[in-house]
Protein backbone atom coordinates (compact mmCIF):
# COMPACT_ATOMS: atom_id res chain seq x y z
CA UNK A 1 0.00 0.00 0.00
CA UNK A 2 2.77 2.93 0.92
CA UNK A 3 3.61 2.83 -3.03
CA UNK A 4 5.61 6.28 -2.60
CA UNK A 5 7.51 4.92 0.63
CA UNK A 6 7.22 7.16 3.27
CA UNK A 7 6.87 5.09 5.29
CA UNK A 8 3.32 6.23 6.15
CA UNK A 9 -0.45 4.76 3.97
CA UNK A 10 -2.16 7.68 2.84
CA UNK A 11 -5.79 7.87 1.61
CA UNK A 12 -5.26 8.32 -1.34
CA UNK A 13 -2.45 5.00 -1.25
CA UNK A 14 -5.64 3.25 0.76
CA UNK A 15 -8.20 4.00 -1.82
CA UNK A 16 -5.69 3.04 -4.64
CA UNK A 17 -5.06 -0.25 -2.58
CA UNK A 18 -8.84 -1.16 -2.26
CA UNK A 19 -9.42 -0.21 -6.12
CA UNK A 20 -6.75 -2.55 -7.56
CA UNK A 21 -8.02 -5.36 -4.73
CA UNK A 22 -11.97 -5.19 -6.32
CA UNK A 23 -10.63 -5.29 -9.96
CA UNK A 24 -8.03 -8.37 -9.23
CA UNK A 25 -11.36 -9.99 -7.16
CA UNK A 26 -13.70 -9.57 -10.10
CA UNK A 27 -11.30 -11.19 -12.20
CA UNK A 28 -10.88 -13.87 -9.82
CA UNK A 29 -14.56 -14.49 -9.34
CA UNK A 30 -14.67 -14.94 -13.26
CA UNK A 31 -12.34 -17.42 -13.23
CA UNK A 32 -13.50 -19.61 -11.07
CA UNK A 33 -11.44 -18.43 -7.73
CA UNK A 34 -8.43 -17.66 -9.50
CA UNK A 35 -7.54 -21.06 -9.69
CA UNK A 36 -4.85 -21.42 -12.40
CA UNK A 37 -5.59 -22.13 -15.92
CA UNK A 38 -3.35 -25.86 -15.33
CA UNK A 39 -5.13 -26.99 -12.79
CA UNK A 40 -8.44 -26.46 -13.51
CA UNK A 41 -9.34 -29.22 -15.12
CA UNK A 42 -8.42 -31.43 -11.75
CA UNK A 43 -10.59 -29.61 -9.67
CA UNK A 44 -14.61 -29.41 -8.82
CA UNK A 45 -16.07 -26.15 -7.78
CA UNK A 46 -18.94 -25.79 -5.84
CA UNK A 47 -19.74 -22.61 -5.53
CA UNK A 48 -21.97 -20.49 -3.08
CA UNK A 49 -23.10 -22.84 -1.21
CA UNK A 50 -25.49 -20.89 1.51
CA UNK A 51 -24.35 -21.98 5.43
CA UNK A 52 -26.13 -20.02 7.83
CA UNK A 53 -29.31 -20.52 5.74
CA UNK A 54 -30.25 -17.19 5.20
CA UNK A 55 -30.09 -14.86 1.94
CA UNK A 56 -26.86 -13.09 3.15
CA UNK A 57 -24.40 -13.21 0.59
CA UNK A 58 -21.49 -13.10 2.59
CA UNK A 59 -22.61 -16.06 4.41
CA UNK A 60 -21.93 -18.40 0.95
CA UNK A 61 -18.42 -21.15 0.97
CA UNK A 62 -17.00 -22.43 -2.02
CA UNK A 63 -15.76 -25.90 -2.03
CA UNK A 64 -12.86 -27.45 -4.35
CA UNK A 65 -12.98 -30.77 -4.62
CA UNK A 66 -10.05 -32.89 -6.78
CA UNK A 67 -11.69 -34.67 -9.20
CA UNK A 68 -9.53 -38.11 -8.52
CA UNK A 69 -8.29 -38.62 -5.05
CA UNK A 70 -5.39 -40.01 -4.50
CA UNK A 71 -6.48 -41.47 -0.93
CA UNK A 72 -8.74 -43.94 0.00
CA UNK A 73 -11.96 -42.73 2.29
CA UNK A 74 -12.82 -38.95 3.01
CA UNK A 75 -9.99 -36.44 2.49
CA UNK A 76 -8.22 -33.70 4.52
CA UNK A 77 -9.84 -30.21 4.05
CA UNK A 78 -7.90 -27.28 4.15
CA UNK A 79 -10.46 -24.00 4.64
CA UNK A 80 -8.67 -20.92 3.33
CA UNK A 81 -10.03 -17.01 5.30
CA UNK A 82 -8.96 -14.24 2.95
CA UNK A 83 -7.56 -11.02 4.82
CA UNK A 84 -8.79 -7.17 3.98
CA UNK A 85 -8.41 -5.35 7.51
CA UNK A 86 -11.97 -7.52 8.36
CA UNK A 87 -13.70 -4.88 5.94
CA UNK A 88 -12.39 -5.28 1.94
CA UNK A 89 -12.01 -8.78 0.56
CA UNK A 90 -14.12 -12.21 -0.23
CA UNK A 91 -14.07 -15.36 -0.53
CA UNK A 92 -13.31 -15.56 -4.05
CA UNK A 93 -10.00 -15.78 -4.29
CA UNK A 94 -9.59 -18.78 -2.24
CA UNK A 95 -9.60 -20.75 -5.41
CA UNK A 96 -6.29 -19.67 -6.28
CA UNK A 97 -5.12 -20.49 -2.36
CA UNK A 98 -6.01 -24.04 -2.54
CA UNK A 99 -5.91 -25.04 -5.44
CA UNK A 100 -2.28 -26.52 -5.44
CA UNK A 101 -3.20 -28.94 -2.47
CA UNK A 102 -6.81 -29.77 -4.32
CA UNK A 103 -4.79 -30.76 -7.46
CA UNK A 104 -2.49 -32.75 -5.58
CA UNK A 105 -5.60 -35.52 -4.67
CA UNK A 106 -4.77 -35.60 -1.09
CA UNK A 107 -6.90 -32.83 0.19
CA UNK A 108 -10.61 -31.01 -0.46
CA UNK A 109 -10.91 -27.27 -0.10
CA UNK A 110 -13.10 -24.71 0.94
CA UNK A 111 -13.32 -20.64 1.05
CA UNK A 112 -15.30 -19.00 3.56
CA UNK A 113 -17.26 -15.32 3.36
CA UNK A 114 -17.93 -13.82 6.26
CA UNK A 115 -19.50 -10.58 7.31
CA UNK A 116 -17.53 -7.06 7.17
CA UNK A 117 -16.95 -4.14 9.34
CA UNK A 118 -19.76 -2.42 7.14
CA UNK A 119 -22.44 -4.90 7.97
CA UNK A 120 -21.24 -6.20 11.84
CA UNK A 121 -18.93 -6.05 14.26
CA UNK A 122 -17.07 -8.58 16.48
CA UNK A 123 -17.82 -11.51 17.04
CA UNK A 124 -19.99 -11.60 14.15
CA UNK A 125 -16.93 -12.58 12.12
CA UNK A 126 -16.06 -15.19 14.32
CA UNK A 127 -19.54 -16.57 14.55
CA UNK A 128 -19.82 -16.84 10.74
CA UNK A 129 -16.36 -18.84 10.26
CA UNK A 130 -17.64 -21.04 12.89
CA UNK A 131 -21.11 -21.48 11.76
CA UNK A 132 -19.40 -22.44 8.06
CA UNK A 133 -17.11 -25.16 9.53
CA UNK A 134 -20.25 -26.61 11.67
CA UNK A 135 -22.35 -26.96 8.07
CA UNK A 136 -19.54 -28.80 6.98
CA UNK A 137 -19.01 -31.46 9.00
CA UNK A 138 -22.57 -31.47 8.46
CA UNK A 139 -22.33 -32.37 4.86
CA UNK A 140 -19.15 -34.10 4.89
CA UNK A 141 -20.04 -37.63 3.83
CA UNK A 142 -21.77 -35.76 0.93
CA UNK A 143 -18.45 -34.31 -0.49
CA UNK A 144 -16.10 -36.59 1.27
CA UNK A 145 -14.59 -34.95 3.73
CA UNK A 146 -12.95 -35.95 6.98
CA UNK A 147 -14.52 -33.40 9.57
CA UNK A 148 -11.88 -34.50 12.19
CA UNK A 149 -9.18 -33.28 9.72
CA UNK A 150 -9.99 -29.47 9.09
CA UNK A 151 -6.84 -27.20 8.68
CA UNK A 152 -7.80 -23.59 8.63
CA UNK A 153 -5.51 -21.16 6.85
CA UNK A 154 -5.73 -17.18 6.68
CA UNK A 155 -3.81 -14.27 5.80
CA UNK A 156 -3.91 -10.79 7.97
CA UNK A 157 -7.04 -10.38 9.16
CA UNK A 158 -7.97 -13.63 7.83
CA UNK A 159 -5.18 -15.31 9.76
CA UNK A 160 -6.57 -13.47 12.72
CA UNK A 161 -9.63 -15.32 12.62
CA UNK A 162 -8.20 -19.07 11.79
CA UNK A 163 -6.18 -18.39 15.11
CA UNK A 164 -9.43 -17.67 16.72
CA UNK A 165 -10.81 -20.39 15.83
CA UNK A 166 -8.07 -22.75 16.29
CA UNK A 167 -7.96 -21.35 20.08
CA UNK A 168 -11.53 -21.53 20.65
CA UNK A 169 -11.74 -25.45 20.04
CA UNK A 170 -14.24 -26.89 22.72
CA UNK A 171 -15.81 -23.78 23.86
CA UNK A 172 -19.32 -24.04 22.91
CA UNK A 173 -19.78 -20.89 24.74
CA UNK A 174 -17.83 -19.09 21.68
CA UNK A 175 -20.28 -21.25 18.82
CA UNK A 176 -22.42 -18.79 18.03
CA UNK A 177 -26.05 -18.76 17.36
CA UNK A 178 -25.90 -19.12 12.87
CA UNK A 179 -27.24 -21.50 11.01
CA UNK A 180 -29.36 -24.85 11.43
CA UNK A 181 -25.93 -27.20 11.98
CA UNK A 182 -25.64 -26.11 15.72
CA UNK A 183 -25.30 -30.42 17.03
CA UNK A 184 -22.12 -30.18 15.15
CA UNK A 185 -18.65 -27.97 16.27
CA UNK A 186 -16.38 -26.31 15.19
CA UNK A 187 -12.99 -27.53 15.99
CA UNK A 188 -10.18 -27.96 13.66
CA UNK A 189 -7.14 -29.99 13.65
CA UNK A 190 -4.26 -27.42 12.80
CA UNK A 191 -4.13 -23.49 11.86
CA UNK A 192 -1.92 -21.86 9.51
CA UNK A 193 -0.98 -17.86 10.70
CA UNK A 194 -0.15 -15.86 7.82
CA UNK A 195 0.98 -12.71 9.59
CA UNK A 196 -1.92 -12.21 11.02
CA UNK A 197 -2.87 -9.88 14.72
CA UNK A 198 -2.36 -11.49 17.71
CA UNK A 199 -3.07 -9.14 20.74
CA UNK A 200 -5.02 -5.88 19.25
CA UNK A 201 -4.06 -3.61 22.41
CA UNK A 202 -0.35 -3.93 21.01
CA UNK A 203 -0.82 -3.59 17.10
CA UNK A 204 1.08 -0.17 17.78
CA UNK A 205 4.65 -1.73 19.38
CA UNK A 206 6.52 -0.58 17.46
CA UNK A 207 4.70 1.91 15.26
CA UNK A 208 4.25 0.73 11.30
CA UNK A 209 2.29 2.41 8.66
CA UNK A 210 -1.01 2.82 10.20
CA UNK A 211 -2.04 4.04 13.71
CA UNK A 212 -3.95 0.82 15.12
CA UNK A 213 -5.09 2.41 17.83
CA UNK A 214 -7.13 5.78 15.68
CA UNK A 215 -10.88 5.60 16.56
CA UNK A 216 -11.11 4.64 12.53
CA UNK A 217 -8.33 2.01 12.36
CA UNK A 218 -9.45 -1.72 10.82
CA UNK A 219 -9.08 -2.79 14.59
CA UNK A 220 -11.69 -0.07 16.21
CA UNK A 221 -14.00 -0.81 13.40
CA UNK A 222 -14.41 -4.52 14.13
CA UNK A 223 -14.92 -3.93 18.00
CA UNK A 224 -16.85 -0.58 17.49
CA UNK A 225 -14.59 2.55 19.37
CA UNK A 226 -11.17 3.04 19.62
CA UNK A 227 -8.97 0.05 20.57
CA UNK A 228 -7.31 1.54 24.00
CA UNK A 229 -10.37 2.98 25.24
CA UNK A 230 -12.67 -0.23 24.88
CA UNK A 231 -9.54 -2.85 26.15
CA UNK A 232 -12.17 -5.95 27.48
CA UNK A 233 -13.76 -5.18 23.88
CA UNK A 234 -9.85 -5.39 22.26
CA UNK A 235 -9.36 -8.43 24.44
CA UNK A 236 -12.41 -10.34 23.25
CA UNK A 237 -11.34 -10.27 20.30
CA UNK A 238 -7.57 -10.84 20.67
CA UNK A 239 -6.25 -14.58 19.97
CA UNK A 240 -3.75 -13.93 22.90
CA UNK A 241 -6.89 -14.27 25.07
CA UNK A 242 -8.07 -17.71 24.25
CA UNK A 243 -4.40 -19.62 24.39
CA UNK A 244 -4.45 -22.59 26.72
CA UNK A 245 -2.56 -25.97 26.79
CA UNK A 246 -5.42 -27.34 24.27
CA UNK A 247 -4.06 -25.18 21.36
CA UNK A 248 -3.49 -27.29 17.89
CA UNK A 249 -0.45 -27.30 16.06
CA UNK A 250 -0.18 -24.32 14.95
CA UNK A 251 2.34 -22.97 11.53
CA UNK A 252 3.07 -19.43 11.31
CA UNK A 253 4.73 -17.35 9.03
CA UNK A 254 5.33 -13.38 9.13
CA UNK A 255 7.45 -10.75 7.67
CA UNK A 256 10.18 -8.89 9.91
CA UNK A 257 9.56 -5.81 7.74
CA UNK A 258 5.90 -6.14 7.93
CA UNK A 259 4.61 -2.39 8.42
CA UNK A 260 0.62 -2.85 8.62
CA UNK A 261 0.57 -6.27 11.11
CA UNK A 262 4.01 -5.80 12.81
CA UNK A 263 6.40 -9.23 13.16
CA UNK A 264 6.26 -9.02 17.36
CA UNK A 265 2.38 -9.67 16.90
CA UNK A 266 3.49 -12.85 15.75
CA UNK A 267 6.55 -13.50 18.41
CA UNK A 268 3.70 -12.45 21.15
CA UNK A 269 1.41 -15.18 20.09
CA UNK A 270 3.86 -17.75 20.10
CA UNK A 271 5.35 -16.61 23.50
CA UNK A 272 2.28 -17.16 24.70
CA UNK A 273 2.05 -20.55 23.18
CA UNK A 274 5.06 -21.41 24.73
CA UNK A 275 4.58 -20.38 27.86
CA UNK A 276 1.02 -22.54 27.46
CA UNK A 277 3.28 -25.63 27.25
CA UNK A 278 1.30 -26.87 24.43
CA UNK A 279 1.53 -30.41 23.44
CA UNK A 280 2.72 -29.49 19.68
CA UNK A 281 5.35 -26.61 20.21
CA UNK A 282 4.48 -23.84 17.10
CA UNK A 283 6.23 -23.60 14.01
CA UNK A 284 7.33 -19.55 13.49
CA UNK A 285 8.49 -19.27 9.69
CA UNK A 286 10.60 -15.78 10.19
CA UNK A 287 10.50 -14.35 6.72
CA UNK A 288 13.68 -11.35 6.75
CA UNK A 289 12.84 -8.63 4.98
CA UNK A 290 9.26 -9.55 3.82
CA UNK A 291 6.20 -6.65 4.19
CA UNK A 292 2.61 -7.39 4.70
CA UNK A 293 2.09 -9.91 2.06
CA UNK A 294 5.23 -9.09 0.20
CA UNK A 295 8.00 -11.39 -0.03
CA UNK A 296 5.99 -14.08 1.16
CA UNK A 297 6.05 -16.76 -1.11
CA UNK A 298 8.18 -19.26 -2.65
CA UNK A 299 8.43 -23.36 -3.14
CA UNK A 300 10.86 -23.26 0.46
CA UNK A 301 7.86 -21.91 1.99
CA UNK A 302 5.02 -23.67 0.47
CA UNK A 303 7.34 -26.90 0.72
CA UNK A 304 7.06 -26.78 4.62
CA UNK A 305 3.39 -25.92 4.53
CA UNK A 306 2.42 -28.93 2.82
CA UNK A 307 4.95 -31.06 5.02
CA UNK A 308 3.06 -29.32 7.89
CA UNK A 309 -0.39 -29.90 7.05
CA UNK A 310 0.56 -33.66 5.99
CA UNK A 311 2.47 -34.06 9.38
CA UNK A 312 -0.90 -33.30 11.33
CA UNK A 313 -3.09 -34.05 8.77
CA UNK A 314 -1.68 -37.06 6.65
CA UNK A 315 0.54 -38.84 9.06
CA UNK A 316 3.53 -37.89 7.21
CA UNK A 317 7.03 -38.03 8.72
CA UNK A 318 8.60 -34.53 7.93
CA UNK A 319 8.50 -32.42 10.53
CA UNK A 320 8.74 -29.10 10.27
CA UNK A 321 11.05 -26.73 12.65
CA UNK A 322 11.14 -23.11 13.07
CA UNK A 323 13.28 -21.37 10.90
CA UNK A 324 14.28 -17.91 9.13
CA UNK A 325 13.82 -17.78 5.84
CA UNK A 326 14.81 -15.19 2.55
CA UNK A 327 12.09 -12.95 1.38
CA UNK A 328 10.93 -14.14 -2.29
CA UNK A 329 12.33 -11.81 -4.81
CA UNK A 330 9.59 -9.62 -6.55
CA UNK A 331 8.51 -11.11 -10.08
CA UNK A 332 9.92 -8.65 -13.16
Amino acid sequence: MDTDGDGKISPAEHQAFRSQRAAGQQRQAAQGGGIPARLAESIEVKRDLAYADDDNPRHRLDLYLPKEAKDEGPLPLLIYIHGGGWRNGDKNGGGRRVAEFVASGHYAGASIGYRLTDEAQWPAQLDDCKAAIRWIKAHAAEYRIDPDRIAVWGTSAGAHLVTMLGLTNDRPDLEGPLGKCLDQNSNVACVVDWYGPANLLTMNKPAGGMNHDAPDSPEALLIGGAVQEKPEAARAASPVTYVTAKAPPFLIVHGTDDRTVPFPQSEELIAALNQAKVETAPVLLRIEGAGHGTGISGTDLMGRMTAFLDQHLRDGETKVESATLPAAKPNR
